[in-house]
Formats: structure tokens, C-alpha cells, sequence
């Protein structure tokens, strides 16, 4: 057995306490889930790098609010729509080679902010 008490957990029923009488599940944790995050209320960074890739350079998206099902959801989207393989780690979206201008179309066009970082 876990040395890891449990007595502050409540895991295995998911149950949530609030103070408040008119609370519904879906009220609470609506930020959390990104439901609240319009493409208007956040700006996303997209950056050209070279650091830590043996020279290569891969254009990265940052600053998206949403959960990480979202963010995979347009890395993919991203991926396909400029033709290139990438990967999403720690909320931010990695795209190899240098595709920030059509990164920066896409967004624009699909209702996001967009802010060009970097040379």
C-alpha cells in the first residue's frame, strides 16, 4: 500500500464543495476549462527560434489560455495547415521550420490576436 495519505484527497468520487447555495459544477470550473476564454481575449506570441535545436529553426506559438486538448487541437490543425511536423509541450506549440508568416495568417483568419515576437 501507498505511503501517500489520502485523508486530503477526495479522488475517487470527484465531489466538490461550495459555499455558496446556487453553485452548479459547470459555474465553478468554467474558467478552468477555458469555456469563458474567447480567441479575443488573449494574445497569442509566435516566435522563430533557433536555441537548443542544433541550429534548426522552428517557429513557436505561446500565451494560449485554453486547455491542453485545445491547444493539441490547434497545434494539429496548425501542423496540417502548413504542412509541417511539430509537437506540443508545456502549453506551447512547436512547428519545425520557419512558418511564422503562414502561422500568423491562419490564426488571424480563424478570429485569433496574434503578435509577432523576435526577429
Amino acid at each position: 500500500m501507498s505511503k501517500r495519505s489520502k485523508r486530503h484527497t477526495n479522488d475517487e468520487d470527484g465531489i466538490v464543495y461550495s459555499t455558496n447555495p446556487g453553485a452548479t459544477f459547470g459555474d465553478l470550473f468554467a474558467d478552468l476549462r477555458g469555456e469563458d476564454n474567447d480567441s479575443q481575449d488573449f494574445t497569442l506570441e509566435v516566435h522563430i527560434s533557433k536555441k537548443g535545436r542544433a541550429g534548426k529553426i522552428a517557429t513557436l506559438v505561446m500565451g494560449h489560455p485554453g486547455t491542453e486538448d485545445e491547444v493539441k487541437s490547434l497545434a494539429k490543425d496548425l501542423r496540417s495547415h502548413c504542412g509541417v511536423g511539430g509537437s506540443v509541450k508545456d502549453g506551447e506549440i512547436l512547428l519545425q521550420g520557419a512558418v511564422r508568416d503562414k502561422v500568423m495568417a491562419y490564426l488571424e483568419d480563424h478570429g485569433y490576436k496574434t503578435k509577432r515576437v523576435g526577429g
